[in-house]
């Protein structure tokens, strides 16, 4: 931290009271700049209708909402209402080393003593220091009278709380997890988070919980997920890495006694090339959640290596938003154009050198819910691609290509392509542009 001295911020004291005649100064200002005509008198601040106070304060960083609430009594009134802080964001930062504003240590401890059985949707930003981590940490620790809704924590760079201690991070989380009680939403990605705190979670919030999201949480095993599954029957949204998935999971969220889940986000994510095999998914276990889900949304986040994706939609998977974060071969796109029906948007980082035409058409004829499709470092000739946007026509509501895709070739240059394009999707179509700077 930096050595200086702290100034506390007061919440409590009012202004010295002005005369009435430097208030009128104040009203009449501009117009004594402009002239009376010319503008209509300054708002009279202490005259706003109190919703509207509310709402300003609101908007406002908590420093300058607290500077706002020493302006006069009934301002200091409205900042310590309770509608005013079941949302709050605590940003924590090393002013050396991040971008954020920090929340001033004083407030935190003023928002704990006054507004912590009032705080309902509750998240912490917190940059890569570990100091910032462990502060969030000895905040949650701190909440024991609160109800929180949702929790969400939020790294804006690695490795922050992984290198908080797992028992520390354990026991804030349990804090939270035992006197809330009604925990709908929790947002956890890249933390140690591990099984006895899932259960914890479970054992005093399974009949609230709605969303859990925890990627990149290597601490949690199958088994803990399986604890959520078996016993959060109202689960909708759940998010975590493939190394967790497996087909007892899955056959669990399609048990008899679970509720629809609506959402399920899988990040496939590899650090170190060739040195992970990952496993195969059984068709009858995607089957299986389908069929109890119909309506689900099966979303995949791959950040592999092209010799890593071997396991991957060598039979029917019911995917139906891909994103690919890195290169992938013709043959796996060959593959999801074959095994993903489901499919609704596609999105390739890169490709390579070779045009994707027949894969981008195989894709158009059998993945009849494509909406949405984005192409960046790839390559696929004019003609390919129009017969592309033909067969799939106007469901096609996004379509975002980077102009150096698309190769010319006898039929089509650029500046016919669009014309063809727009023609087949029913309105105005450009390929995106590079941007310059």
């Amino acid at each position: 931290m930096m050595k200086r001295a702290r100034q506390k911020v007061v919440v409590e004291n009012e202004p010295p009271q002005t005369s009435q005649k430097s208030k009128k100064q104040k009203t009449c200002l501009y117009g004594s700049v402009f002239g009376e005509s010319d503008l209509q008198p300054s708002v009279d601040w202490e005259s706003l209708p109190h919703h509207v106070i509310l709402r300003i304060f609101q908007f406002l960083p908590l420093v300058d909402r607290a500077r706002a609430s020493s302006v006069c009594r009934r301002w200091n009134e409205i900042f310590h209402i309770p509608d005013l802080w079941r949302r709050f964001e605590f940003e924590l930062s090393q002013p050396a080393t991040s971008y954020l504003k920090s929340t001033h240590p004083d407030l935190i401890q003023q928002i704990i003593k006054r507004h912590a059985d009032h705080l309902q949707y509750v998240s912490f930003k917190v940059d890569s220091s570990t100091e910032s981590a462990e502060a969030a940490c000895n905040i949650l620790s701190q909440l024991v009278n609160c109800s929180i809704k949702t929790l969400g924590l939020i790294s804006t760079a690695k490795p922050s709380f992984m290198n908080v201690s797992k028992a520390h991070f354990a026991s804030a989380l349990t804090v939270v997890f035992v006197n809330s009680k009604s925990l709908s939403s929790i947002k956890i990605d890249d933390t140690p988070l591990d099984d006895p705190s899932l259960k914890v979670l479970v054992a005093n919030n399974s009949d609230t919980l709605k969303l859990l999201k925890m990627s990149s949480c290597p601490h949690v095993s199958p088994a803990g997920v399986l604890c959520v599954a078996d016993q959060c029957h109202g689960l909708k949204e759940l998010a975590l890495n493939y190394y967790i998935l497996s087909d007892e999971l899955l056959l669990a969220l399609s048990s008899e006694k679970h509720v629809d889940l609506e959402h399920l986000r899988i990040d496939v994510v590899s650090e170190n090339p060739g040195q992970v095999e990952f496993h195969t998914i059984k068709k009858q276990s995607w089957d299986a959640l389908v069929k109890h889900s119909p309506k689900v949304n099966i979303v995949m986040y791959f950040f592999l290596y092209e010799e890593e994706f071997d396991a991957f939609f060598r039979e029917e998977t019911p995917v139906t938003h891909l994103y690919f974060g890195r290169a992938v071969s013709k043959a796996m796109l060959g593959r999801i154009g074959m095994n993903c029906p489901r499919l609704i948007e596609l999105v390739v980082c890169a490709n390579g050198l070779q045009p994707l035409d027949d894969e981008l058409i195989r894709i158009a004829e059998r993945c009849k819910n494509l909406t949405a499709m984005g192409l960046g470092e790839c390559e696929v000739t004019c003609r390919g691609f129009i017969e592309f946007v033909k067969m799939c026509g106007g469901r096609l509501t996004q379509l975002s290509i980077m102009e150096e895709v698309l190769i010319p070739d006898n039929d089509y240059s650029l500046d016919r392509l669009h014309l063809e394009v727009s023609k087949h999707l029913g309105r105005m179509w450009f390929p995106d542009m590079m941007p310059t700077w």
